[in-house]
């Protein structure tokens, strides 16, 4: 497995481990609903992320360490377009994501609901991300 789908799959690994529980929480509605700022939330959401950083930290650490000369080979033509690929994939659901979150959820919502579709969005756009990269690694294997 090439170190790049390496490094793919291990940030679909933190998003799906840290995000999710993160978004069902949130969904489910167990955290109380207080004004902003919802320090509560705000935690939450910092837990997250802190986590997150670290499994991917330790992560490339590991993947890096495996395979330091892969590591730091320079992108030929196939990673390039892959990685074009990608980002213009997952720049389309970004965009839709803020088009909803700015200029359509301002008018029927307000506070942790706009912040949290906006993070999900952002989420959803990496997945879509990695997800290509992954895709299209498995599929020239």
């Amino acid at each position: 497995m090439p170190y790049r789908e390496k490094t793919a799959w291990l940030s679909l690994l933190a998003m799906a481990v840290t995000f999710g529980p993160y978004f069902t929480m949130t969904a489910a509605r167990s955290l109380p609903n207080e004004p902003m700022p919802n320090l509560r939330q705000l935690g939450l959401f910092a837990v997250t992320a802190i986590v997150q950083l670290l499994i991917l930290g330790a992560g490339h650490l590991f993947l890096r360490h495996g395979a330091v000369q892969e590591a730091r080979m320079p992108l030929d033509e196939r990673d390039q377009a892959i990685m074009r690929r990608s980002v213009s994939s997952a720049y389309y659901v970004l965009i839709a994501g803020m088009i909803l979150v700015g200029c359509i959820m301002p008018f029927t919502s307000s506070g942790w609901k706009i912040i949290n579709a906006a993070v999900f969005m952002i989420i959803a756009a990496e997945v879509v991300h990695y997800g290509v990269v992954v895709f299209s690694y498995r599929r020239q294997a």
